[in-house]
């Protein structure tokens, strides 16, 4: 980790100490993290309370399908399909859909499709208009291993930020893709493998 990536000390509103990564990002401004790695490892109820009470203060500007999602039950519970925690990467698209007469007026899109954790199942995440995106993965000869912890915040314009963290044999590889709104799609089934 970079000097930057370094955690700082608050004192949250529970009048404890809530220990936060506090570092620049590639969209600019100052970036604070609730429940990855740094926050979950050292006190993960207090991660999450801090994380939940985030989110209700934001309520109103949060996207409608990210706040759907980061404020339900089911998307951080490791037992339930649809969580993301531990999926494989099986692929990521970018596009560029177009409009106009020379199909100058363009946009960017992202989907990222995973394969469940308990491996019968996909997982797809649209972000239908993305706004800036760093997909970082050092030593992915092996894949990008497990997807391991992931947070959605609002940027300074109000676009969610997805902040995704990958537990790749390891390397502790990061992803932050800045959109209009994400969203979850869960597909049951997964085709055999020849044997």
């Amino acid at each position: 980790m970079a000097p930057s990536d370094y955690g700082a000390v608050f004192t949250g509103c529970l009048d404890v100490p809530l220990v936060w990564l506090v570092s620049w990002r590639p969209f600019g401004g100052i970036n604070i993290s609730y429940i990855l790695a740094d926050q979950r490892d050292r006190d993960v109820v207090t991660a999450f309370a801090a994380y939940r009470e985030y989110l209700l203060e934001r309520r109103s500007r949060f996207p409608p399908a990210a706040y759907a999602q980061a404020a339900s039950e089911w998307y951080f519970d490791f037992s339930d399909r649809r969580c993301p925690h531990d999926s494989w990467l099986e692929s990521v698209t970018i596009s560029e859909p177009s409009m106009g007469a020379r199909h100058e007026q363009r946009t960017s899109t992202l989907t990222i499709r995973l394969l469940g954790a308990y491996r019968d199942g996909y997982i797809e995440f649209s972000y239908p208009e993305v706004y800036d995106y760093d997909l970082r993965g050092a030593h992915v000869g092996q894949g990008h291993g497990d997807w391991r912890y992931d947070e959605f915040r609002l940027s300074d314009s109000g676009r969610v930020v997805h902040e995704i963290e990958w537990a790749s044999f390891g390397q502790g590889n990061r992803w932050l893709i800045e959109a209009s709104d994400v969203f979850h799609r869960w597909i049951p089934g997964v085709p055999k493998m020849p044997v």
